[in-house]
């Protein structure tokens, strides 16, 4: 079903502009990661550079399953969430980060709430000072699963319009006040990609 699915993409300029050997930290929601892998392979041919990804995957026995696959896609799996190995799993990603890979998390997940970004994923840019870049689909067509996160699976041939939005950059210090108006335009950078 997902090899099916008619992709449309739009990219944001700004994102074109981005060097090619720039590590990028991808953030989509948790419901999308259906198409996450072939959304992955698009932006390395918009940047005309094959990379590796790694990418957060919960420490919980489910998680194991989806580092199994993941592997099987040449990505590499960090093991971790905000309840389980957070501080470990952030020192991993940077460390990832530094060896060129770019990283690929959902901000909303293991648990949720569905739609709401959680403190890691500005963290990790603020750490590492690489920007954040929102990926995401409106899927036309779709079953979606009665799950917390009402994850959506494409139907064969389903239309999709996918989004790459503009790089976002997270300064070493910042306010509270300034963490929340961050955490509004990064949620909404998602949101309007991925229209419910």
């Amino acid at each position: 079903m997902m090899l099916t699915a008619r992709m449309r993409v739009k990219v944001a300029p700004g994102f074109q502009s981005l060097p090619p050997d720039l590590p990028i930290i991808y953030y989509t929601w948790h419901n999308r990661l259906a198409l996450a892998i072939r959304m992955y392979r698009i932006v390395n041919r918009i940047r005309k550079r094959h990379r590796r990804m790694a990418t957060l995957v919960s420490a919980s026995k489910d998680g194991g399953v989806l580092a199994e696959v993941l592997e099987k896609f040449d990505a590499q799996p960090v093991r971790g969430s905000t309840s389980r190995r957070g501080p470990q799993a952030l020192k991993e990603m940077t460390t990832w980060l530094r060896r060129g890979l770019d990283l690929a998390v959902t901000p909303d997940g293991p648990r949720g709430p569905r739609y709401a970004l959680q403190d890691g994923v500005i963290s990790l840019a603020q750490v590492s000072g690489k920007p954040l870049v929102a990926v995401g689909c409106k899927i036309h067509w779709k079953i979606q699963l009665k799950s917390w996160d009402r994850f959506q699976i494409p139907l064969p041939f389903s239309r999709c319009e996918c989004g790459i939005s503009e790089p976002f950059y997270v300064p070493r210090r910042i306010s509270e006040e300034e963490k929340q108006s961050l955490r509004r335009q990064l949620e909404k950078a998602l949101n309007d990609i991925c229209q419910d």
